[in-house]
């Protein structure tokens, strides 16, 4: 109960005022702007980062002691804590970075903790195991001793408690025979407490023998790790250049001291050939978090970090939120990749997040990457962040060559997506027994469906988006919602038959262009719905590296992290898809991701070439990507964000506004299009709807706000939405620092 108004204790009949109940306020995992006063029971010792159970009206729920309580309802009026939970408390620094994210974001705190609770199971101990042992007595009278009963005997004469299963399968007998003796009294019950999670790595385990230049800055990040204080590192250096080598010297240090380490990955498909390296390092796995984790795994995996007792988690963006016991140090792989960024619920980068979670815990952090994010590089330029540079490509490996192909004088046949060049050096690299990797950004069989008799396209009705057809799959795809449905035998418009045309490609229908010019080829498909978890994503990758695929066609998930010695061309179909659009940081994305693609090529003794499609070479990161100048595209990007006073070189923040009823959504739209701040330095643009301006059924609109870096735009928004009244069927939600502006 929230406290709320001023009362005494009243006295008794001698005058003396009884002692006031103590009383502690409970953050709740639930949209809620503050903690709650809730009374601590007699006998209930309770502190600061205890889970408890409280009740919420009729419910009891899950919540965090925050602190004492700070109203003045009289005690005998707050509603007691039921229990405190048997799981070590949520660390003093948890607790703040929970209310930092939650200021920075503009979010309710509550709906940050529920990402730091969100395995609620976890809190209860897991249930013991029953196991047996021999016990004294004497069989019970008529009471025969088989063979099977014999051996289950004789395995518990020296031997330590086994549960019936492992009983009945090393006596060779069924489990009815252990339950047996059991009954008979001939054997004792106990309880068993799970084993641990995980083995532990041993930091002490040699590595490779590193490069001078890994070495030196394998050395550095390990002085950070031993001085224990905070420190942004990035690690910047070429595909191939080591750079996990180098920071694995960090975790052994790391470990050293006993403390735990956190290993973000933007994406679960770069985790298999990571978790095999690195079982390998250090003999043994890391835990792993991530969404396609079993509910069990998850629980054992957020009770042993919180018990410390995992001391290496690698994970997704959700593992920041885990409870450390004793945090050390943090890894961000890929730092510059846009899948840091949570779009839904609690908005936040996990990149920025991060720095901000080691700057609390006062622990060094390493932000990893080839091509690191603009803000990265611009405080690293600043000295801001330290930079440590590794320059070539590890074992004497050469970058690969970069070659444009201009679509316009170099023309693929009709209906045909590959250019007379790629196709010519596809032909050549399978002739030398080399493997092939294209790539193209674009899942499924076409990305649009259209009638040729009427026009109509296939849209989803949910969504401001076209329908993909997959055609492996015979169904029509949203990728915004997920609404599946099969391809229509008629055009749902017109109701003619045999009119549905498939317009431009998609991974399949280049994958059916492969087959039909290299039928002998060993070609298949890396995708995100064609591959189902890590475990799939792993077994692909291992028939890429033992050779037994020629050709592989896929999206962004085999883009970055894998290394393939015998892969030495890398042909891009659309090295234009992610320039379109006007998004601020549509430059900037296509060069990391095409250079991330590239880096896939060459990698071990052969040397490797890269061939990217395009209609605009003369595109300035075209230009870069050819010329391997990728400071000059840096320095080309950031004069036009300092220009247009444009991140990293200004603020923004989007107001995005939502709900079902579409004439409600803009009328609260222009009554915060009218309420906006403006002035000299703060510009408010919008409304106007989002590009994707149905989502899900939910109609959207946006405006974004454009501030000085100086300026304070949480206080700025705060002040503007108090001054509108939200209806409850509209949302309204803040992104700071947005990514994306769909």
């Amino acid at each position: 109960m929230r406290a709320s108004h001023a009362s005494s204790a009243p006295a008794d009949l001698l005058g003396h005022t009884p002692p006031v109940a103590p009383r502690v306020s409970v953050l709740l995992p639930l949209p809620l702007r503050e903690p709650y006063d809730y009374r601590v029971p007699s006998g209930l010792d309770l502190q600061p980062g205890d889970y408890v159970e409280v009740p919420l009206g009729p419910r009891r729920v899950i919540g965090v002691v925050w602190g004492p309580g700070g109203g003045t309802v009289e005690s005998g009026r707050l509603k007691p804590v039921v229990r405190r939970f048997d799981v070590p408390p949520m660390p003093e620094v948890e607790r703040r970075f929970i209310d930092w994210v939650a200021a920075y974001t503009m979010t309710m705190p509550g709906m940050v903790l529920k990402m730091a609770v969100s395995v609620p199971a976890a809190l209860d101990p897991p249930k013991p195991t029953i196991a047996y042992h021999r016990s004294a007595a004497e069989p019970p009278p008529g009471f025969k001793l088989t063979e099977a009963r014999k051996r289950v005997l004789a395995l518990l004469d020296d031997g330590p408690p086994r549960t019936a299963p492992e009983l009945a399968d090393e006596a060779g007998c069924g489990v009815t025979v252990v339950r047996g003796l059991a009954e008979a009294g001939m054997l004792e019950p106990v309880l068993l407490q799970p084993a641990s999670v995980s083995p532990h790595p041993e930091w002490n385990r040699p590595g490779p023998t590193l490069s001078p230049d890994q070495r030196a800055a394998a050395d550095f990040l390990r002085q950070k790790v031993e001085a224990r204080a905070y420190a942004t590192v990035l690690l910047d250096g070429v595909t191939g250049s080591g750079k996990t080598e180098v920071y694995y010297e960090a975790i052994s240090a790391c470990l050293e001291q006993g403390r735990q380490v956190l290993v973000l990955l933007p994406e679960i498909a770069l985790s298999a050939q990571w978790l095999d390296r690195f079982a390998r390092r250090f003999g043994a796995p890391p835990a792993e978090w991530h969404s396609d984790l079993t509910g069990a795994a998850r629980r054992d995996t957020w009770r042993a970090v919180a018990k410390g007792e995992i001391p290496v988690v690698v994970g997704a963006r959700s593992a920041l939120f885990l409870p450390y016991r004793d945090l050390g140090l943090i890894i961000v792989d890929e730092e510059h990749d846009a899948a840091y960024k949570q779009e839904e619920g609690a908005i936040y980068h996990a990149r920025d997040m991060a720095v901000a979670r080691a700057h609390l815990g006062q622990i060094p952090i390493a932000l990893v990457s080839a091509t690191p994010a603009l803000e990265t590089q611009v405080n690293a330029d600043s000295r801001r962040y330290v930079r440590v540079h590794l320059p070539g490509r590890h074992g004497g490996a050469m970058l690969p060559d970069v070659k444009l192909i201009d679509l316009r004088a170099d023309r693929p046949p009709p209906r045909h997506w590959l250019a007379p060049g790629l196709k010519k050096a596809l032909a050549e690299t399978l002739a030398e027994g080399e493997q092939a990797m294209l790539f193209l950004n674009r899942r499924g069989y076409a990305p649009l469906t259209l009638c040729r008799a009427c026009g109509h396209r296939l849209q989803c009705p949910n969504c401001t988006a076209w329908l993909v057809e997959h055609r492996l799959a015979r169904k029509l795809q949203c990728h915004h919602c997920g609404l599946a449905q099969p391809l229509p035998e008629a055009c749902p418009n017109c109701g003619e038959h045999g009119t549905l045309a498939a317009c431009g490609p998609g991974v399949e229908r280049i994958a059916e262009e492969v087959a039909e010019l290299f039928p002998d080829a060993r070609a298949a498909i890396m995708a995100s719905d064609t591959l189902f978890g890590p475990r799939a994503i792993q077994e692909m990758i291992r028939k890429i590296a033992d050779h037994e695929l020629d050709i592989v066609i896929g999206t962004q998930v085999m883009a970055k992290g894998h290394h393939f010695p015998m892969l030495t061309l890398v042909g891009v179909v659309d090295a234009d898809l992610g320039l379109a659009g006007g998004d601020l940081r549509a430059g900037e994305r296509t060069y990391q991701l095409l250079h991330q693609v590239a880096g896939r090529a060459g990698r071990g003794e052969r040397p490797g070439t890269v061939y990217l499609q395009t209609y605009m070479p003369e595109h300035p990161v075209m230009q870069a990507l050819a010329a391997g100048d990728r400071d000059g595209f840096y320095q080309l990007e950031a004069e036009m964000r300092l220009e247009a006073a444009m991140p990293p070189f200004g603020r923004l923040a989007a107001l995005i506004v939502s709900g079902e009823d579409a004439a409600l959504v803009d009328r609260v739209s222009m009554a915060l299009g009218r309420a906006a701040p403006r002035s000299d330095t703060v510009a408010v643009l919008g409304p106007a709807p989002a590009p994707l301006a149905l989502l899900r059924g939910r109609h959207r609109r946006r405006l974004l706000l454009k501030a000085p870096r100086s300026t304070p735009i949480q206080s700025l928004i705060a002040n503007w939405l108090e001054q509108v009244e939200v209806p409850p069927a509209v949302r309204v939600q803040v992104d700071v620092d947005p990514y994306s502006f769909l």
